[in-house]
């Protein structure tokens, strides 16, 4: 049973700013920030910004649970969080989800949109640097942990920075991208670590493996049988861009998908869950059975996967339907 440290916040501007920080790392931004990149900015950007982020954590979370690092101590820290204290420490995959999606974004616009080097080196800094602290911040992890994670993310990055244009046109031109997106991630999430414990790292990892395959497997459908992502026109971003008109429709788009992302979220789980308590003999709140790994690779998969590919081929048509492109 977890027990909570009892604290008083003495500075609020503190505890919001690193609190809201924290959540860049989590699943609420993952699950709006980048699909909002694909639906309101460019396509080719989120798809490399996908790949690199599932890179990124796959090896980030597996390496928690190899090195096997614990968090610090509490007391003397004290522990903002409670739900990842189950997970080790080192390296702290929120600074490199951070490190990877801030710089990623940035080199993937910085050549081909109008804004200015300094602006979009300094939000990446910042973007990230926020991010890291609020580890620090909240208890989580130590100065090593965060530094480890930067630096793993971008060491990551430097390496897959060269193949990036291989990697996305193999992605959306090769015949056998669905087969392998689905497979190699599957194949991943069966043959985890093993933890003497039970650790929300597996259940996490699948998470995010889920939705960069159904992601994935949307480019290539869309590339395929839409429109070929090397002749489709991309929506140049520069500030003198923006008029009232292209926020209400970016926000309209936004608003639009991440629904429908949340209801194909919410539908999935129950369906799935409701298939594996009938195949395994469970409930679908017996939270020990979820965690099992016959039931919880599958329906965190399958759920996520469905969420990935509803952001993508889904919701675009959609919006097509409703005028919003």
């Amino acid at each position: 049973q977890a027990w909570t440290q009892k604290y008083i916040v003495k500075n609020y501007f503190y505890y919001y700013l690193f609190k809201f920080s924290a959540a860049l790392g989590e699943e609420i931004f993952y699950i709006t920030f980048l699909p909002f990149i694909y639906w309101n900015v460019d396509h080719s950007v989120s798809r490399r910004m996908i790949i690199v982020w599932s890179i990124v954590m796959y090896i980030g979370q597996v390496s928690k649970d190899i090195l096997k690092w614990p968090r610090p101590l509490s007391p003397p820290v004290v522990k903002l969080e409670m739900r990842t204290d189950a997970e080790y420490g080192m390296p702290s995959t929120h600074a490199m989800a951070a490190t990877a999606i801030s710089f990623s974004f940035f080199i993937a616009t910085v050549n081909q949109y109008k804004y200015p080097f300094e602006l979009g080196l300094a939000a990446a800094l910042v973007f990230s640097t926020l991010v890291c602290l609020s580890r620090l911040y909240t208890g989580m992890h130590t100065v090593l942990d965060v530094i480890g994670g930067a630096l793993i993310s971008a060491v990551l990055l430097v390496l897959l920075y060269p193949a990036w244009d291989t990697i996305d046109h193999l992605l959306l031109t090769s015949p056998f991208c669905p087969l392998l997106s689905i497979v190699v991630p599957l194949v991943l999430c069966y043959n985890y670590p093993k933890l003497d414990y039970y650790s929300p790292t597996r259940g996490d990892t699948t998470t995010i493996l889920g939705a960069g395959a159904g992601a994935t497997v949307g480019f290539w459908l869309n590339n395929q049988y839409a429109v070929p992502a090397y002749t489709s026109d991309n929506f140049q971003f520069g500030f003198h861009l923006i008029t009232s008109k292209t926020v209400v429709l970016m926000l309209a788009r936004f608003f639009v998908g991440i629904c429908v992302v949340l209801l194909t979220r919410q539908l999935m789980k129950s369906m799935v869950l409701g298939m594996l308590g009938y195949r395994y003999n469970f409930s679908i709140g017996d939270l020990e059975a979820r965690r099992q790994l016959e039931v919880e690779v599958p329906y965190k998969f399958i759920t996520y996967s469905s969420v990935g590919f509803s952001a993508t081929v889904l919701v675009p048509l959609l919006h097509e339907l409703l005028g919003l492109m």
